[in-house]
């Protein structure tokens, strides 16, 4: 199977409260979107991952790795067909579709409709009704609902892409979810088992609720970073990937760049992997004169590899000359491309030593960073 999922995240949540839509708004120190994304972005056995906004956030959306955005429809089900018909001249085989307010997806549910769909061409995780049902009006108990094969649906619900895509094209009316439209046009839909803390954030209640599921399985890694480089023959200093005039050149066994060394000393001290000389070796000669963005996104790929992702890089440059406040926002737009974060999890900026030490001599300059990790 080639797999994508698709995170409907085009609706206004007003229910939910607050001044925002609600998958912008804070969980746990991220966004609701941002969890989401991660349950999917960090899964093994998922081939793309399509985002459906709203067409007036589309333009505001940074561009990130791994992460399509489409604009969405004026419905849930209009939105769920915009992704798909975007994957229809693809590869892709089967689509999981997700609801953007389901943050604590584990991946033993996600695991458990793929298994299903090298079976079965629609499955839906879902959880059997325990609670007694009543029908009620006018703040009064009006009758009873046997809750006998009875279940609370989930997401993400799988299809074979072909099968809901003609689903989806012939049941332009609104739906509940796509299990409806499945239904519709014939697809047998199998049920796995659900999770109970698989929870949609629907009333302001609902953010404390998953924010106590996520702060509870979180792996949370602080990292520091520190490098220096002396002053040397040359015109121009690379620091963050930026070659910044000078009339000193910084010297090193590779490009000298301070401020990604210390970036990724950073993220290797929070996993625990020691620095960059024990995994560019400076007596091995393949490495003279390098980019620094190779051991760079070398660090972040073993981040990954250990299914951390990088929530916030903070960085602070040390020296007297040159300027850095110039160059800093094109240094955060470089970090941010190498490192697949948005830049607004990315921060530059320096400071003097007051003329004091080898950096207030301008003998050289310093970086001082810092990494938080985080495995959902």
């Amino acid at each position: 199977m080639i797999v994508a999922a698709i995170i409907v995240a085009a609706g206004h949540g007003a229910r939910a409260g607050g001044p925002i839509p609600k998958q912008w708004q804070p969980l746990a120190g991220r966004r609701v979107i941002d969890w989401t994304l991660a349950r999917f972005q960090t899964h093994p056995r998922i081939n793309r991952l399509v985002l459906v906004l709203h067409p007036d956030n589309l333009p505001d959306w940074p561009q990130i790795p791994g992460v399509e955005a489409v604009a969405g429809g004026a419905t849930r089900s209009a939105s769920v067909r915009n992704g798909l018909e975007h994957l229809a001249q693809s590869d892709v085989t089967h689509v999981l579709i997700h609801d953007v307010a389901r943050p604590c997806t584990a991946p033993g549910t996600i695991d458990a409709v793929l298994d299903a769909l090298e079976h079965y061409d629609a499955v839906a995780p879902a959880l059997p009704v325990t609670d007694a049902l009543w029908h009620g009006q006018a703040g009064r108990v009006t009758g009873t609902q046997d809750r006998a094969g009875l279940y609370r649906a989930q997401t993400p619900q799988g299809f074979d892409l072909a099968a809901i895509l003609a689903a989806h094209r012939g049941h332009p009316a609104p739906a509940a979810d796509d299990v409806e439209i499945a239904r519709a046009a014939g697809l047998d839909v199998v049920i796995v088992p659900g999770d109970e803390t698989n929870l949609k954030i629907t009333h302001p209640g609902d953010f404390a609720r998953a924010e106590a599921h996520l702060w509870g399985r979180m792996d949370i890694r602080i990292g520091n970073g520190y490098d220096v480089h002396r002053f040397g023959p040359g015109d121009h200093v690379m620091l963050c990937g930026v070659a910044v005039p000078h009339e000193r050149g910084l010297q090193g066994h590779s490009d000298a760049d301070v401020g990604l060394h210390a970036l990724t000393d950073a993220i290797y001290g929070a996993l625990a992997e020691g620095d960059i000389g024990r995994h560019f070796p400076p007596s091995d000669p393949q490495w003279k004169g390098s980019e620094s963005h190779i051991f760079l996104r070398h660090a972040v790929a073993l981040a990954a590899e250990k299914k951390f992702n990088i929530s916030n890089l903070d960085l602070t440059l040390v020296c007297e000359r040159p300027k850095i406040g110039p160059h800093a926002a094109a240094m955060q737009a470089v970090v941010a491309e190498i490192t697949g974060l948005a830049p607004e999890r990315i921060s530059v900026k320096a400071t003097t030593s007051e003329r004091l030490g080898f950096t207030g001599r301008e003998e050289g300059i310093a970086a001082i960073a810092t990494a938080a990790l985080i495995k959902p």
